[in-house]
């Protein structure tokens, strides 16, 4: 499966998704790039799922219609430590992760 991270995750957090081709928006050149384009260049460039912090995305955006899941991590912070919480449950929910759905994954 091919992930993108957002910008505002860690870029460590890719060493704990194994099996996967993990990329991060600033390793594609797409730090600086606004939620609609870069979910418009996520979709173009064959990512399966888009990772994120950002809780206003699927509001924001046309969700349904991208050729992606996006998945929303909540952790006590966007600190790598507090995200790390989250991976069994990312984990998880990759496998499950449809194209245009939006997952909220936290800590139970």
């Amino acid at each position: 499966m091919k992930i993108l991270l957002d910008e505002c995750i860690d870029w460590r957090l890719a060493r704990d998704i194994p099996g996967h081709e993990v990329k991060t928006a600033r390793q594609m050149g797409w730090a600086t790039v606004k939620n609609g384009e870069l979910l418009k260049l996520t979709g173009l460039s064959g990512f399966d799922v888009f990772v994120t912090v950002d809780r206003n995305l699927s509001f924001q955006q046309n969700v349904p219609v991208c050729p992606f899941a996006v998945i929303v991590l909540r952790a006590r912070s966007n600190r790598l430590a507090a995200l790390k919480e989250l991976v069994p449950q990312l984990l998880q929910a990759l496998e499950e992760a449809k194209p245009g759905s939006v997952v909220t994954v936290s800590v139970a």
